[in-house]
């Protein structure tokens, strides 16, 4: 590929999506502020910059998968005034909508293009390279940015202009929190009903209260295995940007805003690096308590 591409953020989803860009031919420079996450990637091929700066100036789109509002910041501040007129930022963090917006603005104004671009599919979609991607910006850098993503995305698709693909993502959440929360009360109560609950994800989930979290998730419970996946801390911070978006447009999300206090209790008991189906614990301990 002629387009050189920059990657920061090489996490659980980052790290495998830029194992992919490798793999489809990108000429590939990484950066992290971990730098022994690095290793893997050059050791296939990829350059290693010593710097978000020096990572700006080497390429011609630069792709963010990091945490926070604050981190997009922070590396975008640091990468802008290394990148050349016509390039291109691609975010696929989960951030606040406003932020984006904002992030765009600014880098129009010095002739970068913007795409805010969060996904969806969690470590198992970036691994096999099928995640769903949101993609919100002016219509000729979502263009410009759909064969970079095409590297790791099972779908994506432009959903409207700066700021949209955050919101976009903000409803995902919203009905993770649903499902979530599905699962995990009604595994809990066919735990205290005596139920097998082997069969209850098998049968259940087979049918029409199957989701995508009974079938991800169910065997995690099945297991005990509360290791992320998609930690409770990182659910907590994306449920925030929802509340702060259905705030903006007016809307009522009271189920999210349920799941969200469930979790916050298990944050506050020393948990919240667990997997987010930890959910189904509270859910125990509660009908413990009643």
């Amino acid at each position: 590929m002629s387009c050189r591409v920059g990657f920061v953020g090489l996490g659980v989803m980052g790290g495998p999506m830029a194992g992919h860009l490798l793999a489809k031919g990108f000429d590939l420079t990484v950066w992290n502020r971990t730098a022994s996450k690095t290793r893997p990637l050059a050791e296939a091929g990829a350059r290693v910059a010593e710097s978000l700066e020096a990572l700006g100036a080497a390429c011609d789109a630069v792709v963010l998968c990091v945490n926070r509002t604050e981190d997009v910041r922070e590396c975008l501040e640091r990468l802008a005034p290394a990148l050349a007129r016509g390039s291109l930022a691609i975010d696929h963090s989960t951030i606040s909508p406003v932020a984006a917006r904002e992030f765009q603005a600014r880098l129009r104004a010095e002739g970068i293009g913007f795409v805010d671009a969060p996904v969806t599919g969690g470590s198992m979609g970036a691994q096999k390279g099928q995640l769903t991607v949101f993609c919100g910006g002016e219509e000729d850098d979502v263009r410009r940015a759909l064969p970079i993503v095409g590297a790791y995305a099972r779908r994506a698709e432009r959903v409207g202009g700066p700021g949209s693909g955050q919101m976009m993502k903000m409803a995902n959440q919203i009905a993770v929190a649903g499902s979530l929360l599905g699962l995990c009360e009604a595994l809990a109560f066919a735990r205290k009903a005596g139920l097998d609950l082997g069969q209850t994800v098998e049968l259940v989930g087979s049918g029409a209260a199957g989701s995508w979290a009974f079938q991800n998730y169910g065997p995690k419970i099945l297991a005990e295995d509360w290791s992320p996946g998609f930690s409770i801390d990182n659910q907590l911070k994306d449920f925030a940007y929802c509340e702060e978006a259905a705030k903006a447009v007016g809307a009522a999300i009271p189920g999210t805003e349920l799941v969200e206090r469930l979790l916050a209790d298990l944050r506050d008991q020393g948990l919240g690096g667990q997997t987010t189906a930890a959910l189904y614990r509270r859910l125990l301990q509660l009908g413990s308590d009643s």
